[in-house]
C-alpha cells in the first residue's frame, strides 16, 4: 500500500512484521527481526523557507525517497559524473565508475551513593562486560571521580571542534527543518526496533548535521541514504553487536542497495575525516548526573528532552552539547522536584543559570508541544515503564523566571 505524507503528517505507520532468518553465529542469541520499517518518501517544499519547488511532490513512508538512483546534487558541475559536492577544505565526488575522488580536509569544527555508582558504571560501560569483577569496578568508579573534571574539559575541547554548523539548511535548497524532523522521527523508530543504544542515535545525528554542514546541494531523495549510513556508522562505533548491512537495507524497505550504502558510508566517512568520537548531549548529561544524581524520573526526563532537542536544527544546533545537556538536567529536575541548577555543578561546569536560560526556555517550549507534534516516536520511547513513563508528566505551565 502506498502512503503520501506531508511534512506535519505522522510518520511512524508500520506494514508487516516478519523474523530473523536462524543466526549462523553459535555463540549469539536468536532475536526477532524488528517489523518491517516504512521508508521516507518524496517530501513537500516548506513554503516558510520560500523553497521554488514543484507542487505536489510528498513525503511518502513506503515509495523511493528519489526517483533517481544517483547521487546527485544541485548547484554542481553540470556533468553527471558528479555525485557528491562538498564545501570548505574538502571536496568529495563520486565518480560515474564509483570510485571516490578526496581532496583536502574536513572542517574541525553523568540522591544517593547508590545511585551515583549506577551512573559511574554506565559512564564507563562497566555494566557491558560480564567479566567485572566488584573490586576493578570499585577502583574504575574511584578513577572517574578523580578525573571526571579531566574529562569533562576534553568534552568541552571536543564539542566545539566537532559540532554542526546552525544554519547549514541554506545550502540544501531541497531540504527543509520538516524533513529533518521526519528523518530523526524515523531514526529513533529503528533504534528502538533493534534496541540500539539511546547514544548510538545522539552519534547519528552528529554525524547527519555535520556531514549536511560541509556538504551543498543534497538532493531530497538521498537524506534518508545519509541518514541510515549515519546510523549504521554510529551503530558499528557504539554497539556490542551491531545489526548487519541487511538490516539497515531493510529498515529503509530496500529502497537503497547495499552498494549504495556502503558507498555513502564510504563518503561519510571521508568527509567527516573519521572523526567519529563526538561529544553529545547525552554524554554531557550522565556526566552531570554521575556528579550531582538525581531520582530514576528526573533522569529519565532530562533524557527525554535531551532526544527531542535532536529534532529541531533551528533553535538547537546554536547551542553547545554541553548547554543542551544543562537546561534538559534544569527542566527535569524543575519539572520533578521545583529545582534548577545546583551549586555543585555550577563549579562544576562553570555554567550560570544566565547562560542555560536561553536554551533551557527552548526544550520548554519543545516539552510543551511535544505532545501535539505529529511525530511520536520519542514520546512513545518514554512512554514505556523501562523510563519511567515521563512523556506522560505533565509539563510544567512556566518557568520561574520567564
Amino acid at each position: 500500500m502506498m502512503m503520501n505524507l506531508s511534512t506535519n503528517a505522522h510518520c511512524s505507520s508500520l506494514t508487516s512484521k516478519e523474523n530473523f532468518p536462524p543466526s549462523s553465529k553459535s555463540d549469539a542469541p536468536q532475536v526477532q527481526r524488528p517489523r518491517k520499517r516504512t521508508v521516507l518518501g518524496a517530501l513537500s517544499e516548506n513554503e516558510q523557507r520560500g523553497r521554488s519547488l514543484s507542487q505536489g511532490s510528498q513525503f511518502s513512508k513506503h515509495s523511493s525517497i528519489s526517483d533517481s538512483s544517483r547521487l546527485t546534487f544541485l548547484g554542481c558541475p553540470s556533468s553527471s559524473s558528479y555525485d557528491v559536492y562538498v564545501e570548505e577544505a574538502c571536496e568529495v565526488v563520486l565518480a560515474a565508475s564509483g570510485e571516490e575522488v578526496v581532496s583536502g580536509n574536513y572542517y574541525h569544527d553523568d540522591e544517593t551513593a547508590a545511585l551515583q555508582n549506577e551512573h559511574l558504571r554506565r559512564l564507563l560501560e562497566l555494566s557491558s562486560s560480564s567479566c567485572q569483577d566488584a573490586s576493578m569496578a570499585d577502583d574504575s568508579l574511584m578513577c572517574i571521580s578523580q578525573y571526571a573534571e579531566d574529562i569533562h574539559q576534553h568534552l568541552r575541547e571536543s564539542e566545539m571542534r566537532l559540532r554542526p554548523r546552525p544554519g547549514y539548511l541554506e545550502k540544501h535548497p531541497e531540504i527543509t527543518n520538516g524533513m529533518h524532523v521526519i528523518l530523526v522521527d524515523w531514526l529513533v523508530e529503528v533504534v528502538q526496533d533493534y534496541q540500539l543504544r539511546s547514544e548510538t542515535l545522539h552519534l547519528a545525528v552528529n554525524y547527519l548535521d555535520r556531514f549536511l554542514s560541509c556538504t551543498a546541494c543534497v538532493k531530497r531523495g538521498k537524506l534518508q541514504l545519509v541518514g541510515t549510513a549515519a546510523l549504521l556508522i554510529a551503530a558499528k562505533y557504539e554497539e556490542i553487536s551491531p545489526p548487519e548491512l541487511n538490516e539497515f537495507v531493510f529498515a529503509t524497505d530496500s529502497t537503497y542497495t547495499k552498494k549504495e550504502l556502503i558507498r555513502m558510508e564510504h563518503v561519510l566517512l571521508r568527509v567527516l575525516d573519521f572523526k567519529m568520537a563526538a561529544p553529545t548531549t547525552n554524554q554531557f548529561l550522565h556526566l552531570l548526573m554521575s556528579v550531582q544524581p538525581v531520582s530514576a524520573v528526573a533522569e529519565n526526563l532530562a533524557l527525554y528532552a535531551a532526544e527531542l532537542s535532536l529534532l529541531e536544527i533551528d533553535p538547537f544546533l546554536k547551542y553547545t552539547p554541553s548547554i543542551v545537556a544543562a537546561g534538559a538536567y534544569c527542566l527535569a529536575t524543575y519539572t520533578v522536584s521545583k529545582s534548577l541548577w545546583p551549586g555543585s555543578l555550577h563549579a562544576f561546569t562553570g555554567y550560570t543559570m544566565t547562560e542555560i536560560v536561553p536554551c533551557l526556555t527552548d526544550l520548554h517550549k519543545l516539552y510543551i508541544s511535544a505532545e501535539s507534534r505529529p511525530q511520536q516516536a520519542i514520546r512513545d520511547k518514554y512512554r514505556s515503564s523501562k523510563h519511567s513513563r515521563v512523556s506522560l508528566i505533565t509539563p510544567p505551565a512556566s518557568l520561574p523566571f520567564v
